[in-house]
């Protein structure tokens, strides 16, 4: 690992538990053993540094659903929601402090009058939710969703499955307790009807 990249590691880190402003680069120097010097040679100011991890989640959150869209088995897209549903509490898990991250309210206080800050969270965020939106529309292609707004469903879908990662990072409550109940809220609200069915 570079000190480039135990720089971004460790302030990933401390941005995720302290938070942006409790963090000083005083901090990031210690945790890696590199002088603040140096983290300034890598980064013109710690709101770069920030800019940098976010950067680097973006692309870490695409090249992982590229390589799970890959590797997805080919099904019915009722049963691609569900395998997205496990994916994205696997990708919460796997990238724990980055999803920290997305959930403190700094980085979002930021995005307000830095148009780099605010591109890189679009940008992370319509590749999450692409995540379900995509097997909902496969679904509508192949008659095993129902004919709904899928970017919309999408963001719905979303929303319950982040927040139960959410319970989870901030140790509020087991997730994995509700992951069968997600499921099966998920399937009752974008499952097609049979014809007279209820």
């Amino acid at each position: 690992m570079t000190r480039k990249e135990a720089i971004i590691q460790a302030a990933s880190r401390l941005f995720s538990e302290k938070g942006y402003k409790d963090t000083s680069v005083s901090e990031i120097s210690a945790a890696t053993g590199v002088a603040e010097g140096t983290i300034f040679y890598h980064f013109k100011t710690k709101e770069d540094l920030l800019l940098h991890i976010l950067q680097g989640l973006k692309e870490e959150i695409v090249a992982e659903f590229s390589s799970f869209e890959r590797q997805r088995e080919t099904k019915k897209g009722l049963d691609m929601v569900e395998d997205a549903v496990s994916f994205y509490l696997y990708l919460a898990g796997r990238l724990q402090d980055s999803f920290l991250l997305l959930h403190r309210y700094f980085p979002y206080r930021l995005a307000e009058a830095n148009p780099t800050c605010r591109g890189y969270l679009q940008e992370i965020y319509n590749c999450l939710v692409d995540i379900f939106e995509k097997p909902l529309v496969e679904g509508q292609r192949d008659g095993s969703v129902e004919d709904l707004p899928a970017r919309k469903t999408a963001l719905l879908i979303f929303t319950m499955v982040d927040g139960l990662v959410r319970f989870k990072n901030y140790n509020l409550y087991d997730a994995a307790a509700l992951y069968g109940e997600l499921i099966s809220a998920c399937r009752r609200m974008i499952e097609k009807r049979q014809e007279g069915g209820p």
